[in-house]
């Protein structure tokens, strides 16, 4: 991202990308219990912003760890009910739709397991040192957040050792051989990891901001 502003914390549309994020599911489910993990020396920005733009929302805070796995760790420590289901999401992916939402939740209390993804539509090569592979686009897709999962399943998963293949949370659930059970998943969802990223968000923020005017 070339700044000195966790991004996270950069704007788009008026706010910062992290507001965008929580009032996504907040709009879905005005009950839902919002924890929100940052890094130990992100949390006074963060309540400054929250002042300053009067965001109200309500959310638990509590500190991340040194990689992603100990950061979900420390937040499920947070969570009393059992019987929860627990949705995990980037909180840079502003963009995720509440029908998204809706279907992690549901099919996760269905399967135990639920997770986003989508289909790609670009041809696609495997790299192997100076050789490269086509790879058959159909048997592909990319992986999103939210990723639902009931909180026992998470639980016991998260209380394996660290193991450096888990790039996500499917990863670590997968492997105490639970099954993972896909949805689909909305193509404005994505990530914002670059500037051309936040071009890209911004403009589909304005855009659907001009479809629901269009509707009037």
């Amino acid at each position: 991202m070339r700044s000195e502003i966790p991004k996270q914390f950069l704007y788009i549309d008026g706010l910062p990308i992290l507001m965008h994020s929580i009032k996504a599911f907040y709009d879905y489910k005005k009950t839902i219990n919002i924890i929100l993990v940052l890094p130990k020396g992100n949390i006074s920005t963060w309540q400054k912003l929250c002042k300053a733009h009067k965001f109200i929302v309500p959310h638990t805070i509590t500190a991340g760890g040194s990689t992603r796995f100990q950061s979900v760790k420390n937040g499920l420590a947070l969570i009393v009910e059992n019987n929860s289901l627990v949705a995990i999401h980037d909180g840079v992916r502003p963009l995720v739709s509440r029908e998204v939402i809706q279907r992690v939740f549901s099919e996760g209390a269905k399967h135990g397991t639920a997770v986003p993804c989508m289909k790609l539509n670009d041809s696609l090569r495997m790299l192997m040192g100076n050789i490269s592979a086509p790879l058959k686009r159909d048997q592909i897709c990319a992986i999103q957040t939210p990723q639902c999962f009931r909180y026992n399943i998470l639980k016991k998963a998260y209380e394996q050792k660290y193991n450096e293949r888990f790039t996500d949370d499917a990863t670590v659930v997968e492997n105490l051989n639970e099954k993972i059970y896909m949805v689909e998943g909305n193509a404005e969802n994505i990530k914002i990891t670059t500037r051309a990223d936040l071009a890209i968000a911004e403009a589909l923020l304005n855009f659907k901001k001009d479809a629901i005017l269009c509707k009037g």
